[in-house]
């Protein structure tokens, strides 16, 4: 097997290749490591083990540092190598403020995800005797947030409550797990880059620039409706957003859903569907009530104990085929029969990304997704906080595949381990899934370069936006925003690139497999992904079937083929 950083070196020094190591990671990690490792209140040291070494550090010494930059005799030992940047780093990360709302934190880490995250976070910071650290991990951070001096990293110190031991082995080994996952992708990245660079070079020349540019609106103008839809059978309430051309097409007009992420709402993607209005297609935008933005909120507020109902696994692809059942009631009354509703296509975001393809026919694999939620290993893939959390349903055979859903896309898709390589083969029908090379939430390494190959429908595509990083960071709020501008070296594209970069493959690929018009073919080539992002500093790359082969390959030379 190849060393991953061989591929590091050579991807960054590629200009524009700007995603290899992503240093800031590791710093996050050491951060946080740090912040949740250092009692004060009731602790007097932090004791760890360094190979055969036992160590410890007083916390007023870290105190004195973080006040005044007094390194006094014992601090010395471990700062004396530093140089003054770092140490002047670490002292501002001790001191700086995060704006939490500490009801809403706590109410958080008392969800099923939240405490998964504590509890794991917790066999690496343990209390006296090796105890699971989740309690007082918990407790300190609402301590802290509550307290005047607001949540830094050195008052979370002083409310921790007791003496620490820290599980040195298993924070390297995690450690080296976040960076190995790192440079695989940057590895995979650079694979799938150079496939899509070799295809565009053997395809036909297309003077793109002579064609319709699909990144720009349309002329058949945008309507906006909302429906408010009631499944009696379901007891499910359902807002629908929905946008309309102006002037309707001659022929049929094509149809698209779109299903938002967890945690998220339609509006998140009223610019994606204005974009395909605009150019004739009828779009909806469905608010799925359990899992939505809402939900997350009603959460935090007290109302529910977890973010999203477990049903929702259920629900959602059903909201997609019972929307499609009200749209087809309305078009004989108010569309004047001109939906195409034979031939309908879906985009998911996320957990959207799980529902498409739940209704183009993959089927939840238990067996697989017990394998990967009972692995002993901590495992970088944070999506699996949502993906295990299925097993608690009934065990049965669940076949969402709805015949009239014809193509989907699938950005950022949960997906791995909920249907594996058994579930996904069952679509046959076409498929584009997107990835992004910064995607901590549903890492392209893990959940869709990975599951690539797993899909057998002959017409599949798989697009990797560099630096795209599940959500759009611009719509963060305050205390998001200055957490992201407070890591070191990071840097995200424009999202108006990555936005047209979306709008003009997604119209592509519905044209092609919802509208029928094969004229938008040269549009779904490598070669204009290429076009693209030719004067961009992150790139656009575009694959398809014929690259599954070389995929497995490279996969395989990380063990990640299963």
């Amino acid at each position: 097997m190849k060393n991953p950083s061989s591929y590091r070196s050579k991807h960054s020094a590629k200009p524009g290749r700007l995603f290899s190591p992503l240093p800031w990671i590791g710093s996050l990690l050491l951060g946080a490591i740090c912040a949740i490792a250092i009692p004060l209140e009731a602790a007097e040291r932090i004791h760890f083990n360094y190979g055969p070494l036992r160590l410890s550090i007083r916390v007023d010494s870290l105190e004195q540092f973080a006040r005044d930059g007094t390194i006094n005799q014992e601090l010395a030992f471990y700062l004396g190598d530093v140089n003054p940047e770092q140490r002047q780093q670490f002292r501002e990360a001790l001191l700086q403020r995060s704006e939490l709302n500490p009801v809403q934190l706590y109410r958080f880490f008392k969800t099923s995800i939240g405490e998964d995250i504590l509890e794991g976070i917790g066999q690496l910071i343990r209390t006296p005797g090796g105890r699971n650290g989740k309690y007082p991990l918990r407790g300190a951070l609402f301590q802290a947030a509550s307290d005047s001096e607001g949540l830094t990293l050195l008052n979370f110190l002083r409310k921790f409550p007791t003496d620490i031991q820290l599980d040195t082995d298993e924070i390297f080994a995690v450690a080296e797990k976040v960076q190995r996952a790192v440079e695989v992708t940057a590895a995979l990245v650079e694979e799938v880059s150079q496939l899509s660079d070799g295809k565009a070079r053997k395809e036909q020349p297309v003077n793109f620039a002579a064609l319709p540019d699909l990144r720009v609106r349309g002329s058949y103008g945008v309507e906006k409706q909302v429906l408010t839809l009631r499944d009696e059978n379901r007891d499910r309430t359902l807002t629908v957003y929905l946008y309309k051309p102006q002037r309707w097409r001659p022929e049929k007009t094509p149809v698209v859903i779109m299903s938002h992420g967890l945690g998220s709402r339609p509006k998140d993607f009223s610019a994606r569907a204005e974009h395909l209005a605009s150019h004739g297609y009828f779009v909806a935008l469905p608010q799925h009530p359990g899992s939505d933005f809402t939900r997350f909120q009603e959460t935090l507020a007290g109302y529910y104990r977890d973010i999203f109902s477990l049903d929702e696994f259920i629900d959602r692809p059903l909201d997609i085929s019972f929307i499609i059942d009200e749209l087809q009631k309305r078009d004989r009354t108010e569309f004047a029969r001109r939906l195409n509703l034979e031939e309908v296509g879906v985009l998911g975001h996320s957990f959207g990304g799980y529902t498409a393809l739940a209704v183009a026919g993959a089927q939840i694999d238990f067996d697989n997704l017990k394998k990967s939620c009972d692995a002993p290993d901590w495992d970088p893939n944070l999506s699996l906080l949502l993906q295990c959390r299925a097993l608690a349903l009934p065990r049965r055979n669940y076949n969402f595949k709805d015949p009239r859903v014809k193509a989907v896309i699938a950005v950022n898709p949960v997906n791995s381990s909920i249907f594996g390589p058994q579930g996904l083969s069952q679509i046959q029908i076409p498929v584009l899934v997107v990835a992004g090379s910064y995607d901590p939430a549903t890492p392209a390494v893990f959940e869709q370069i990975r599951s690539f190959p797993w899909l057998s429908a002959p017409n599949k595509y798989l697009a990797v936006a560099e630096g795209q990083a599940h959500v759009d960071f611009s719509q963060l709020d305050a205390g998001a925003s200055q957490l992201l501008n407070s890591l070191p070296n990071l840097t995200f594209p424009d999202p108006i690139l990555i936005d047209n970069y979306a709008d003009a493959m997604g119209l592509a690929f519905f044209e092609v497999y919802v509208a029928d018009d094969a004229n938008y073919s040269p549009y779904l080539q490598s070669s204009y992904a290429a076009y693209l992002s030719r004067e961009n500093t992150f790139k656009l790359y575009l694959v398809d079937s014929a690259s599954a082969t070389e995929i497995v390959r490279a996969l395989a030379k990380f063990n990640l083929n299963n």
